[in-house]
C-alpha cells in the first residue's frame, strides 16, 4: 500500500510517498505564496507522483482526544479546529493542509496522525503540573509532549537495531528539540511541555525559563505578553545567544557568544538525558535523531562526554564516520549510542495502514 504522507510547514507543504517497506518512491515539496498553497504547484506535483491509496497527514496537536491515529472527517477536522489554540502556530497549518490535499485527491482516505499522541502513555506523576486543580480539570492543563511521530520511529528502529533494547532515550535535535523516555516502546516521560517551548534550548526557543521571569519581566520592566510570547519562540535559543539559529554556524565560529552558546545548548542537553535515564531506572540505548541529531559529530561527541557516568561513550572514527544511520558506540561502554534517520513519514504511514486495517 502506497501512502502519500503530507506535513505541512511554515512556508512549503512537503509530500511524500512511502511505500510498503517503508521506502520513500517520491518526495517533493509544494511552496507557499501570499500565505496559502500553490493550488496550481500542489496539482502538478500529484500529478508527477505515482498512484496512491491513502493520504496520511502530519497534525501537532492531538489534545487529550485523539490519543492515536484517527480517520478524517468533518467530525474530526472541526474538533482540530477547535484545538487550534494549543498550537497555534501549527495547527492552522495542518489544517490548511488538509483542506488543500483532500480539495485534489477528495476521494482517498485520510487520516491524521499526531505528534502529541506518542506521550499519551506517560503515567500522571510526569504529565501533571502541580498547579491549582481547575487550571488541570477546568483548562486541561497538562504536559502532552511533542514530536511524538519522530520519537517513536527513532525508538522502534533503535530495537531494531540493539535486538530489543527496553529502556531507550531517544533525541530529536533540529531547530524544535526534545527527548523522550521510553522503555518497551512506550512513552514514559519527555522534555517538552503543555507547548513545545518546555525543555531544551532550541534554534530560536527558549526551552525551559523561570515562570518567575516572565512574570517579572510583564509586570515589573513592563514587557508586553505579546513581545515576551514572541521572543521566547523566534528570538531565542541558540539565535539570541550566538545571533545564528544554526549549529553548524555555532560550532564553526571560536568567539565567546558561539562558545557560550553551544556550551548551554550541550549542558541542558546532558541534564534532560540523565533526567530521562532517572525516569527508566537506567539507560541501555541513546539515539540521536534529527537534523543537528544525526548531522553533528560534534555535539554527539560532547554530550558522550558529559554522560560518561551513565556509561555513554562514543568511539571517534564511528561517530565522525557514521553518515546518515549507525552505531557509534566505544568498545565496552554500558550503553549503547545510535543515529537513527528521522523517518517520521515511515510512522505517519503506519499510522494509516494501522487506521485502514491495510498492509
Amino acid at each position: 500500500m502506497r501512502v502519500l504522507v503530507v506535513n505541512a510547514g511554515s512556508s512549503s507543504l512537503k509530500l511524500s510517498v512511502v511505500g510498503p517497506g517503508g521506502e520513500t518512491v517520491a518526495s517533493e515539496s509544494v511552496p507557499v505564496r501570499r500565505g496559502v498553497w500553490d493550488a496550481g504547484a500542489l496539482e502538478a506535483a500529484l500529478g508527477r507522483f505515482p498512484a496512491v491509496e491513502a493520504v496520511g497527514h502530519r497534525v501537532v496537536h492531538g489534545g487529550r482526544e485523539f490519543v492515536g491515529p484517527v480517520r478524517l472527517d468533518a467530525g474530526v477536522v472541526g474538533r482540530l479546529r477547535e484545538l487550534g489554540d494549543l498550537a497555534p502556530l501549527h495547527q492552522p497549518k495542518s489544517l490548511a493542509g488538509i483542506e488543500a490535499v483532500q480539495g485534489a485527491l477528495p476521494d482517498l482516505p485520510a487520516v491524521a496522525c499526531f505528534d502529541t499522541a506518542f506521550h499519551a502513555s506517560i503515567p500522571q506523576e510526569a504529565s501533571t503540573y502541580a498547579v491549582p486543580e481547575r487550571w488541570r480539570s477546568g483548562f486541561g492543563v497538562r504536559r502532552f509532549g511533542f514530536h511524538g511521530l519522530s520519537h517513536a520511529y527513532a525508538s522502534r528502529r533503535a530495537a531494531q537495531m540493539t535486538g530489543g533494547a527496553r529502556r531507550v532515550v531517544t533525541a530529536h535535535l533540529g531547530a524544535g528539540a526534545s527527548l523522550a523516555a521510553v522503555r518497551e516502546g512506550r512513552s514514559v516521560d519527555t522534555t517538552m511541555g503543555f507547548t513545545p517551548l518546555e525543555g531544551l534550548v532550541m534554534a530560536t526557543r527558549s526551552g525551559s525559563v523561570d515562570p518567575g521571569m516572565v512574570l517579572w519581566l510583564h509586570q515589573h520592566a513592563g514587557v508586553a505578553v505579546e513581545e515576551i510570547a514572541d521572543a521566547l519562540e523566534h528570538r531565542s535559543g541558540l539565535l539570541a545567544l550566538a545571533g545564528t539559529s544554526d549549529m553548524r554556524e555555532v560550532l564553526e565560529r571560536q568567539d565567546a557568544d558561539a562558545v557560550l552558546a553551544a556550551g548551554v545548548y550541550v549542558h541542558r542537553l546532558c541534564a534532560g538525558v540523565a533526567a530521562m535515564a532517572a525516569s527508566l531506572g537506567g539507560l541501555d540505548v541513546l539515539v540521536f535523531t534529527g537534523g543537528v541529531g544525526e548531522g553533528s559529530s560534534v555535539v554527539r561527541g560532547r554530550v558522550a562526554q558529559g554522560l560518561g557516568f551513565l556509561g555513554v561513550a562514543v568511539e571517534a572514527g564511528a561517530n565522525a564516520g557514521v553518515g546518515e544511520e549507525g552505531e557509534v558506540s566505544a568498545v565496552g561502554a554500558s550503553v549503547r549510542t545510535l543515529v537513527v534517520r528521522a523517518r517520521e513519514d515511515v510512522e505517519v504511514a503506519r499510522g494509516v495502514r494501522e487506521v485502514l486495517g491495510r498492509g
